[in-house]
C-alpha cells in the first residue's frame, strides 16, 4: 500500500470516527446506574494514578458531605473516586488521527494535520472520558442541573471539547482558543461522553469549576484541575505542572453562602498575613517618627542650656 492510499485511509477512518453519532449515554457496563454504589460513603482513593485506557468520568460528588469535583475511575473493581490532583489522563499515540477534510471539522486545524482525539464512542486502547452527575447524593439532592465551567487552559497546543450532532454536525462545548470562562450545563442524573481534542503533544491543564444548588436552597462550588498528558512523553511529568487555579491560594467567597468555596489551593488566608505585615510596618514607622521628633526637641533644649550657662559665666 502506497503512502497516498494510507493517508486517504487514515482520513476516512478519522472522519468515520468523528461523525459516528452517540447520544448522551446513560448507564453502561463501565458506569453503573445511579444508586448501584454501596450506600456507605466510599473513601476517596489515594496515591497517584496514570489512566491510559478504559472508562472514567469527571463529576461532582459529596465526599463525606463536602461538595467536590473528582474523577470516577471505572478501570478498578469496584470503581474508585479519585482527587483530580492524583490523576493524569494519558492520551496515547493510539488516539492520534488526522484532521479530516470535511469543512465541518475545520476548527480542529488544517486537513491532514495531526490531532489527538479521545472519542465520544469507546475505542479499544484509547482512554474514554466522560462526565456525569450520577453520584447518589448529587442525583438525589441537586436541583435541575450542574453548571460546568472551563476557566483556563494551559498547554502546548489547542484544546476543544465537542459533541457529534444527530447528523454528524459537531457541537462545540469548550474551545480553549476563545475567551474564557465558558460554561455548559449537566442535567442532574445524567452521563455524557464527548470528543476531547488536543492539537499538540505535551501536558495540558484544564481548570474547571462545577457548581449547583441543592433542593434545600444551598449553593455548592468546587474548582479543580484536570491533567492530560498527550503523546509519547512520560505522563508522570504532568503531576508537577501547576495551573493558574492551583497557584491561587485564597479561596473565593461563594456569593450565596458567604463561605469559601472548595478550591485546589490551601485554605490559609494569605490576606491576613499581609494585613499583619502592613500593621507592623505602620507601627514601626510611627515609632521612628516619634523618636525623630523627640530627638529634634532634645537638641535645641541642650543648645539653649549651653547658651544660658555660657551667659551666666561671663
Amino acid at each position: 500500500m502506497n503512502t497516498t492510499t494510507m493517508r486517504t485511509g487514515a482520513r476516512a477512518s478519522a472522519l468515520a470516527l468523528l461523525v459516528a453519532w452517540t447520544p448522551a449515554l446513560s448507564a453502561t457496563a463501565e458506569s453503573p446506574a445511579p444508586g448501584a454504589e454501596a450506600e456507605a460513603m466510599p473513601d476517596t482513593g489515594t496515591g497517584r494514578t496514570v489512566i491510559a485506557d478504559g472508562h472514567v468520568d469527571i463529576g461532582p460528588r459529596f465526599d463525606h458531605g463536602r461538595w467536590t469535583v473528582q474523577i470516577r475511575d471505572d478501570t478498578t473493581n469496584p470503581a474508585t473516586w479519585r482527587e483530580t490532583a492524583d490523576v493524569v489522563l494519558h492520551v496515547k499515540d493510539t488516539a492520534k488521527i488526522e484532521v479530516p477534510e470535511s469543512k465541518e471539522f475545520g476548527f480542529l486545524g488544517t486537513p491532514g494535520d495531526p490531532v489527538w482525539l479521545l472519542p465520544q464512542v469507546q475505542q479499544t486502547g484509547v482512554l474514554w472520558p466522560g462526565w456525569n452527575s450520577q453520584e447518589p447524593e448529587v442525583a438525589a439532592s441537586v436541583d435541575r442541573e450542574v453548571n460546568w465551567r472551563l476557566t483556563s487552559v494551559k498547554g502546548p497546543g489547542d484544546f476543544v471539547l465537542f459533541l457529534n450532532g444527530s447528523f454528524g454536525t459537531p457541537k462545540i462545548l469548550f474551545d480553549g482558543r476563545k475567551e474564557l470562562p465558558q460554561e455548559t450545563g449537566i442535567e442532574v442524573n445524567s452521563h455524557v461522553h464527548g470528543n476531547w481534542a488536543f492539537t499538540e503533544p505535551g501536558t495540558y491543564l484544564l481548570d474547571v469549576r462545577m457548581s449547583a444548588k441543592t433542593k434545600d436552597g444551598k449553593s455548592h462550588r468546587s474548582e479543580r484541575t484536570l491533567r492530560f498528558s498527550v503523546g509519547p512523553q512520560d505522563p508522570r511529568r504532568a503531576f508537577v505542572a501547576k495551573s493558574p487555579a492551583e497557584k491561587r491560594t485564597t479561596p473565593p467567597i461563594d456569593a450565596d453562602t458567604a463561605e469559601p468555596s472548595d478550591t485546589n489551593g490551601p485554605a490559609a488566608p494569605l490576606w491576613w498575613g499581609a494585613g499583619v505585615a502592613a500593621a507592623v510596618v505602620a507601627v514601626a514607622a510611627t515609632l521612628t517618627w516619634r523618636r525623630g521628633r523627640n530627638r529634634g526637641r532634645t537638641a535645641p533644649s541642650r543648645a539653649e542650656n549651653a547658651a544660658r550657662e555660657e551667659g551666666e559665666g561671663q
